[in-house]
């Protein structure tokens, strides 16, 4: 089985990529703004009739979209998540329509959630911003091509490679450049906010199955931990893991998307049903990936000369 990984290099991308490689019998097309990917290709700015030739070439029989943008002004959000999305599936009509698309979606596009309740994949959206906009955009695009395709909505992606636009990737590598010393602190904004977290490892599982199991798949499936926990526990429990000395300061404020969206938790009853799948992953094994990446290399140990 050929199967491409469009933003291969990237975050989530690394993971699927990994996990398709230990599958027997399949070869991994590697996609992406690099020369040396299989598949050379920006999906904010390449022309559908272009990316059509590329993959009429690689002629894969699934293609797993993490390409996406967490980050930037509208403007970027919107050629990443939205217009590369709708490039993608125009190709794919074009040069491979009997490929199936994994394409990952975002919690985002729920916008709030109501504290105490599991989000299933027919609520409403009503994205609190950009981000979540116009992954919702992407979304649309991909359910109503009339491809064999599926959006997995990820929940808040925990692992290593979490890049520092995003809380769990940031507080990480704060916590790598901070003193040793039981007088530190660490000031951050506001972390009364719950998200729910899923490990990296689990969502490379969740794109793997929907891009083998055979059969349709709902237009949506939701991917994430199924449990609503605080900023603040992935906070203090990450700086437990590295044993950070000093204290957590929360300063006023905090991000805008906090602010708007305190609640968050998605039921992943239908990933189960269809897929087979649940996260295996606890907590803190995603806290202790993700610290791993960035754990400080030690200093060789000097050795007293004879």
């Amino acid at each position: 089985m050929r199967i491409l990984v469009l933003g291969a290099g990237g975050y989530l991308g690394g993971h699927v990529v990994e996990r398709l490689r230990a599958r027997p019998g399949t070869r991994v097309l590697l996609g992406g703004r690099s020369p040396a990917a299989d598949v050379t290709a920006d999906l904010a700015t390449v022309r559908p009739t272009d990316l059509a030739r590329t993959l009429a070439e690689a002629a894969p029989d699934a293609v797993v979209n993490c390409a996406g943008a967490t980050g930037g002004d509208p403007v970027h959000l919107a050629e990443v998540n939205a217009r590369g999305a709708a490039a993608l599936c125009a190709a794919l009509r074009e040069a491979a329509p009997a490929a199936r698309l994994v394409h990952l979606g975002s919690a985002a596009e729920y916008g709030p959630g109501d504290p105490g309740h599991a989000v299933k994949e027919s609520a409403p959206c009503a994205p609190a911003g950009p981000y979540g906009a116009t992954k919702l955009a992407g979304t649309v695009t991909v359910t109503t091509s009339g491809l064999d395709a599926v959006v997995l909505r990820v929940g808040n992606p925990v692992g290593a490679g979490a890049p520092p636009e995003g809380l769990p990737g940031r507080v990480a590598a704060l916590l790598a450049g901070a003193p040793s010393e039981p007088g530190a602190e660490l000031r951050l904004g506001d972390l009364s906010a719950y998200r729910d977290f899923v490990d990296a490892r689990d969502v490379a599982r969740a794109a793997e199955l929907a891009a083998t199991v055979t059969g349709p798949l709902p237009p949506v499936l939701n991917i994430s931990g199924g449990e609503a926990r605080s900023v603040r526990e992935l906070v203090h429990g990450l700086a437990d893991t590295a044993g950070f000395p000093g204290r957590i300061v929360e300063a006023d404020g905090g991000s805008a998307r906090s602010a708007n969206v305190s609640w968050q938790c998605s039921d992943i009853t239908a990933a189960r049903r269809h897929l087979g799948w649940r996260p295996v992953h606890s907590f803190g094994d995603s806290l202790t990936d993700l610290w791993a990446a960035h754990r400080p290399a030690r200093a060789p140990e000097r050795v007293a000369a004879p």
